[in-house]
């Protein structure tokens, strides 16, 4: 009897197709941009199960710190921390421990508190504020006014009118998991990558993976190709959300001390250990601009960088300087 069974389990596993080694990939539309998964498994039912898990852990991100849902805890900082501590998710406070970070090391270039300026425009609309508007919120700006317990889980704002916003890091911070959340899993090559930020997990089954550096003026020409493995890459630039009027461009990153989006530079592009990081400094360094960024990252020397500046020439930090 034993025998019969061993040989009906033996053909019906015959009968079960192979496993068959391949690329898995998909994207979805999450917090206001493109987020995309590839990784290579040789199972089909352990890789749809780890972009799940990696799509799904980039929908919490967004449940809890996008500044356009207004019940997100993000949203419950801004509405209430000036009057109160508000009690939020570890998570939060983790990327604003780390946001405040960047903003010591840059002297303040980068600030999440930006967004107390920053509330003030509307690109879709094409709405920016006027010089009196920008002049009475920019009290609100100062990363020092903004008071983080970690023992409690608290958020508090020292000054009215201020508010922050974690989209200046946020999106690096959830590729970083997301990768981690696929090594875990036991996968060994994988790309995850939401928008600007890129985040690289072991190399293309031999060969590095190549990414491209887009042109800032040219939507699908790219300036660069680098070639990564186990490294992560986030690019900023003046054409993500952005409008123009009388001959001026008005983007999403701003300056700290003045409210206003800087023209020097068209993009700037970061290579690191992780996302987090990467993704946090392109701002600093874009708002930097070519000499004083280029300065900052030499200063740091754990990280690479190319900035194409405000009439299209291209600057490549020590370590990337293409052979003449």
């Amino acid at each position: 009897m034993r025998r019969i069974v061993l040989l009906l389990v033996l053909n019906l596993l015959a009968g079960l197709p192979a496993a068959r080694a391949a690329w898995y990939e998909r994207e979805e539309a999450i917090m206001g941009t493109r987020v995309a998964v590839q990784l290579w498994s040789d199972d089909s039912v352990l890789a749809v199960n780890a972009i799940d898990a990696v799509m799904a852990d980039m929908h919490r991100t967004d449940d809890l710190m996008s500044t356009y849902k207004p019940q997100s805890q993000l949203s419950q900082v801004n509405a209430h921390a000036f009057e109160r501590p508000v009690q939020v998710d570890a998570d939060i406070i983790d990327v604003v421990t780390r946001s405040l970070e960047y903003s010591r090391i840059s002297n303040g270039a980068f600030d999440i508190t930006y967004a107390s300026v920053g509330y003030l425009y509307d690109y879709r609309a094409h709405q920016h504020p006027t010089d009196e508007q920008i002049k009475a919120a920019l009290p609100g700006v100062d990363y020092r006014h903004l008071e983080v317990d970690p023992v409690a889980s608290t958020i508090r704002f020292l000054k009215p009118g201020m508010r922050i916003d974690l989209g200046g890091i946020a999106k690096g911070w959830a590729v970083d998991r997301g990768v981690e959340i696929l090594r875990r899993m036991g996968i060994e090559h994988a790309m995850v990558n939401a928008g600007g930020d890129t985040a690289l997990l072991g190399d293309r089954l031999g060969k590095p993976w190549v990414v491209g550096i887009r042109d800032p003026r040219k939507q699908g020409a790219v300036v660069a190709r680098i070639p990564l493995q186990d490294e992560a890459i986030s690019t900023s630039g003046d054409y993500e959300r952005y409008f123009e009027e009388d001959g001026k461009r008005y983007h999403h990153i701003l300056v700290p001390g003045t409210g206003k989006s800087p023209d020097a530079v068209r993009s700037v592009t970061v290579i690191g250990a992780n996302a987090t990081r990467t993704d946090g400094l392109t701002k600093t360094v874009f708002i930097l601009g070519v000499e004083r960024g280029m300065e900052f990252v030499r200063k740091l020397g754990d990280v690479e960088a190319v900035i194409v500046d405000r009439d299209g020439q291209i600057f490549y930090s020590a370590g990337l300087e293409p052979p003449h």
